[in-house]
Order: C-alpha cells, then sequence, then structure tokens
C-alpha cells in the first residue's frame, strides 16, 4: 500500500462543509475508502462576547480550506480536485504538498494508531454514544478513521453501523 498523508484542498469560502460532504459521498461511490481516508474541516472553540453575554462557539481554523487524509494518485487527485467548490490543492503549480507532522500537530491529528484487541466476527457491546448497550457481531474494522462496523437490527432489518473504537468493548 502507498504512503497516506494529509493535503490541504482550497475551496470557495463558506463550502467548507459542502466540499467535506461532496468528498465522503464520491468515496462511498466510487469505493475509495481504502485511498481517502479521511476529510475534516478543522474547527476550534472560541469564547464569543456580544451584547455583553460569553457563548462558547465553533468557529472554522481555516476558512476556505479542507483537509485531506489520503493516498495521492491520478484517481484520488482528479476526484478531489473535480469535486463542486474545490479550486484546487495547496501548492505550487498543480503538484500538491503534504503537510508534515510538525505541521499536523497544532491541529490535534494524530499519526500513532490504537491497538485493538478485538477483530472481524467477534461479539462487541457498546459502552458509549447513541448505540450504548446494544450487542453486536463486528463485520469490519477501520484502522484509519479507528472505527468497527456491527450489524444492528433496527425496524426488522439488519443496519450496518460504525461505531468509534473508543465506544466498544470485547464481550467475554
Amino acid at each position: 500500500m502507498s504512503e497516506t498523508n494529509w493535503y490541504v484542498v482550497h475551496t470557495y469560502s463558506g463550502y467548507e462543509n459542502k466540499v467535506k460532504a461532496n468528498i465522503e459521498k464520491t468515496i462511498e461511490n466510487r469505493h475509495l475508502e481504502d485511498q481517502i481516508l479521511e476529510v475534516r474541516v478543522p474547527m476550534e472553540e472560541v469564547l464569543e462576547v456580544k451584547n455583553g453575554t460569553k457563548k462558547q462557539v465553533s468557529k472554522k481554523m481555516f476558512p476556505g480550506y479542507v483537509l485531506v487524509h489520503m493516498i495521492m494518485n491520478d484517481d484520488t487527485w482528479y476526484v478531489v480536485r473535480n469535486t463542486r467548490g474545490v479550486t484546487g490543492f495547496v501548492g505550487p503549480g498543480s503538484k500538491p504538498v503534504p503537510l508534515t507532522e510538525a505541521e499536523m500537530k497544532p491541529l490535534g491529528i494524530k499519526s500513532e494508531s490504537v491497538v485493538i484487541d478485538f477483530e472481524v466476527g467477534d461479539t462487541i457491546v457498546v459502552i458509549g454514544g447513541v448505540w450504548k448497550d446494544t450487542v453486536g457481531v463486528i463485520q469490519t474494522i477501520n484502522e484509519h478513521k479507528q472505527t468497527v462496523t456491527i450489524k444492528v437490527e433496527l425496524f426488522g432489518r439488519e443496519t450496518p453501523v460504525e461505531v468509534s473504537f473508543a465506544d466498544v468493548k470485547k464481550m467475554n
């Protein structure tokens, strides 16, 4: 497998979340989950004072930019570059430049991976989040996104649900 890096994509201002959603939809449609791993719009919590009232608000760290964790090749470049709202990659000419570890650290993006003690086919119980106390069998494990997919019975049908590593525990 080729090396994955974080790249910065320039977008129309105010279109960051739309671009994120569009890229994620394209990843799903073209089955590029193993090549484009994650799309982020970095946010920060800011204390805003309006009319004498303090309020905690989420603001975009870099308006007009989206971060994409991907393997750079012709297909992935084409998919991201031709997404509606994207004006291009950050880098000289049409050559995208990946972010370094030092540049990623202040963004809270860590490169170390979590060691997990379960595998596909294991029965787990969800210990947090929306699906708390749900028991399911692991269908897939995505180490890049740090999630597992389990099947949950919903309205009489088996439905795949993605749950974070932090929210699951292996059943004995």
